[in-house]
């Protein structure tokens, strides 16, 4: 299997939807059918937080999960936890700077998607030398979805990132809604990646529509 094209991950990161059973007060499995109803493009399995699953139950949910991002044609991400990801099958990982290196990353999941946050352009020349397929950068607002967020680094630093050559695929993350979206996308993103514009939105399906309307 080849690693995936520039071009074929820019499609995926567009409606990027992030997730974990502490994100959502309904079963994460409908919230993210519905999600995928509504047209998110992938998802990222991020079971962190207080209250979140461990052992048993923290696999059997990843797989449930999986089986309908199979379904509904969009690739399935694991967050920080290769052994997971390859247990489940997943397309592939996403790791922020403190997780695990890069490079060992790239060398256990082989051909697998692998996204890396970044927050400067020194980490996000790193990251793709060392073999991540794309980047995610922010928070570009202020958020409440995650409490291990750096500084907020506003929608321009992509373009910021564009203008010093990066020219890999690029989700932006961190306090985007629809309100505030079509600004990232200005900024020059290649996808909006959310956690509670679509897992607290009283209709997700229609939440993810919208975010997909922007493009």
């Amino acid at each position: 299997m080849a690693r995936i094209s520039s071009s074929k991950m820019r499609e995926h990161l567009k409606v990027y939807f992030i997730a974990g059973s502490t994100n959502v007060s309904d079963p994460l499995p409908e919230v993210l059918q519905k999600a995928i109803d509504g047209g998110i493009t992938i998802f990222q399995y991020r079971e962190k937080g207080d209250g979140a699953l461990t052992g048993e139950a923290y696999v059997t949910l990843g797989k449930e999960l999986k089986e309908l991002c199979n379904k509904g044609g969009i690739p399935f991400i694991v967050n920080d936890d290769v052994e997971l990801a390859l247990a489940l099958g997943a397309d592939g990982v996403h790791i922020g700077q403190e997780d695990d290196n890069v490079l060992d990353v790239r060398q256990k999941i082989g051909d697998r998607i692998l996204g890396v946050s970044a927050h400067t352009l020194e980490e996000a020349r790193k990251a793709l030398q060392d073999g991540a397929d794309y980047l995610g950068v922010g928070p570009v607002f202020p958020t409440s979805s995650k409490n291990d967020t750096r500084e907020v680094c506003g929608p321009q630093f992509v373009a910021t990132l564009r203008g010093q050559g990066i020219d890999a695929p690029i989700v932006a993350i961190g306090g985007i809604s629809i309100t505030n979206a079509r600004e990232v996308v200005e900024g020059k993103a290649d996808g909006l990646s959310v956690i509670s514009a679509i897992s607290q939105a009283g209709d997700p399906r229609e939440a993810a529509k919208q975010l997909k309307e922007v493009w």
